[in-house]
């Protein structure tokens, strides 16, 4: 086979295709769990925290107090923004806990998916194995 052949057959494999599907779905997915978080969630974090905006929380490195990040930067100070640390790990947490909930509420739909098709009542194993013996008895004798 040649090379472009090849790459085809690669592409057009069922795991790839299904692969590029759930990257797409999760990429718009994330959009819509961004959006949760920083829509929905962060502002409430902002009313309970007293609207401390954590962005600007920093730690000047030169000894010098700045009014703001914006000044220090001005300056060219070294700053350390502890405060995007802490954004960042409040957007983890809201993201994490977002997910959780989203995946708890679909396992339960799946349950009761399952529970409403109940398998169809047979015999066991066992049952058609005695059938089976019970059957060779009587073509023996």
């Amino acid at each position: 086979m040649s090379f472009f052949s090849d790459f085809k057959a690669f592409l057009l494999k069922k795991d790839i295709v299904t692969l590029a599907t759930a990257v797409v779905i999760g990429a718009a997915f994330n959009k819509v769990i961004s959006s949760v978080v920083a829509d929905i969630f962060m502002p409430v974090i902002g009313v309970l925290t007293g609207g401390t905006d954590f962005t600007q929380k920093f730690i000047s490195l030169d000894g010098q107090k700045y009014a703001t990040l914006e000044a220090a930067q001005e300056a060219e100070a070294a700053v350390l923004t502890y405060g995007n640390l802490i954004q960042a790990i409040i957007y983890f947490i809201l993201v994490g806990l977002f997910v959780f909930l989203f995946l708890r509420a679909y396992e339960k739909t799946k349950k009761k998916e399952e529970e409403a098709a109940p398998a169809p009542s047979g015999p066991t194993q066992e049952e058609l194995l005695i059938e089976i013996r019970d059957e060779l008895k009587k073509q023996n004798s």
